[in-house]
């Protein structure tokens, strides 16, 4: 049965605490074949007088947000079209990646580029899954798309990907994969 005993500056509310915690649990499972339920976690909390680094006090380093919330919060941003919000999730540098389309690194690009594509699009997410990768937070997001076609007609049920790579708490590149192209180019608005 794993132990792990993690040292905080005192600071960091439950929610980063709880993140924490499934985050040291996944990493010892991905090592050691042990149950979640057989994985312990305990943290002790230190006074920022009780400790020091380079003989000086320090204080801690804010949490980073939550990868799968500050996701979910850009994609609800970019369906209401409201680019301000969206823009607040995303790096410097932030690049995208579309099927048939080169890099874009501007929100209004996107607006651009997908305006003779469709009308609207609205993401169903069945399933969200979140990965360290190197020193960046991979989330994968999978599901269906619905809208409407440029003519106004409605269509459902398209499949799609969408890996988003973050980088200090912002989403520094999107890659999308989906079958919008043969749906459209097949003239099933899906069932």
């Amino acid at each position: 049965m794993p132990v792990i005993e993690l040292h905080l500056i005192a600071g960091y509310d439950d929610d980063a605490k709880a993140r924490l915690g499934r985050g040291l649990t996944d990493a010892v499972r991905q090592v050691v074949p042990a149950p979640p339920e057989a994985i312990t976690v305990m943290m002790t909390e230190h006074a920022p007088a009780d400790w020091m680094r380079g003989g000086e006090r320090r204080a801690p380093a804010p949490a980073l947000p939550d990868p799968e919330t500050l996701v979910r919060g850009f994609l609800a941003a970019m369906e209401a079209r409201d680019l301000e919000t969206a823009r607040r999730c995303i790096a410097d540098g932030f690049e995208m990646r579309f099927p048939g389309a080169a890099p874009m690194h501007r929100l209004e690009e996107l607006v651009a580029w997908a305006a003779p594509r469709y009308r609207f699009v609205r993401k169903t997410i069945e399933a969200t899954e979140t990965a360290i990768t190197g020193g960046a937070t991979a989330v994968w997001i999978h599901g269906t798309l619905s809208g409407e076609w440029p003519d106004g007609t409605a269509f459902e049920g398209i499949r799609f990907v969408d890996r988003f790579l973050l980088e200090g708490g912002l989403i520094a590149r999107q890659d999308v994969w989906n079958d919008i192209a043969e749906r459209r180019a097949s003239g099933d608005a899906g069932a």
